[in-house]
């Protein structure tokens, strides 16, 4: 638990976060949708898609696309880079599979907690519009808003999905932490931009000395403490 900053946390009202390993378990969901699937097509049990998925998402991400066409795309570069083919439809059902990935267990509960706290919950994610309704409503995700990257045409860590949010929101910086997982596509760009930030470190990954956040935590709802 860090060192609770009492006077910045006091004037928070709005907390963005980002919605795919931050709320969503993305990781599970690329291993146990496009990981199943190679393996049904030979790749080894022990080997994980997940660190490749990662790297090649990024560099699809460099232009704007629909995400739809980033999450095919990705799939099928994944699938050539373990000597493995994928064909149009196996693609597609792993992009189509987003919607039902599950969240973390304690998201629902956090996000009802932290509204009945009285504050606003805003997702600003890299995917299309209709891909974050679907999750949104297949795990009933307690939200007051959202922006995706189909609205603003780019994607995290550009700074597309904060520039929309402060003219659609009228907020000051200093009422606003950003709740993420990823620290390249979250972490670095809103501290960059004067935000505090909040690191929810899913899968306990490293420390890094780049954006550092304002806040660590390993659980979203370790974050509750900071309002409470």
């Amino acid at each position: 638990m860090p060192e609770l900053k009492d006077s910045a946390i006091k004037s928070i009202s709005h907390l963005t976060f980002d919605c795919y390993g931050t709320l969503i378990d993305w990781r599970n969901g690329i291993e146990t949708q496009l990981g199943g699937l190679l393996r049904r097509k030979g790749l080894r049990q022990d080997v994980q898609v997940y660190p490749s998925y990662i790297k090649l998402e990024a560099e699809e991400e460099g232009s704007y696309k629909k995400y739809n066409e980033i999450l095919s795309s990705t799939a099928v570069k994944v699938a050539t880079l373990f000597g493995l083919t994928i064909n149009e439809k196996e693609a597609d059902e792993f992009a189509q599979s987003v919607p039902k990935w599950k969240p973390f267990d304690d998201t629902v509960r956090s996000l009802q907690t932290l509204g009945e706290l009285g504050l606003k919950r805003i997702i600003l994610s890299n995917v299309d519009t209709q891909i974050l309704r679907d999750t949104i409503e297949e795990n009933d995700l307690d939200l007051d808003g959202y922006i995706t990257a189909e609205e603003i045409g780019s994607y995290k860590p550009a700074f597309g999905h904060w520039k929309s949010f402060f003219e659609r929101y009228k907020v000051e910086k200093s009422n606003v932490l950003h709740v993420a997982q990823s620290v390249f596509h979250d972490i670095i760009p809103a501290t960059e931009i004067g935000l505090a930030t909040a690191w929810i470190n899913r899968y306990d990954d490293p420390a890094t000395q780049k954006g550092r956040p304002t806040y660590s935590f390993q659980k979203l709802s370790e974050l509750i403490a900071l309002f409470s």
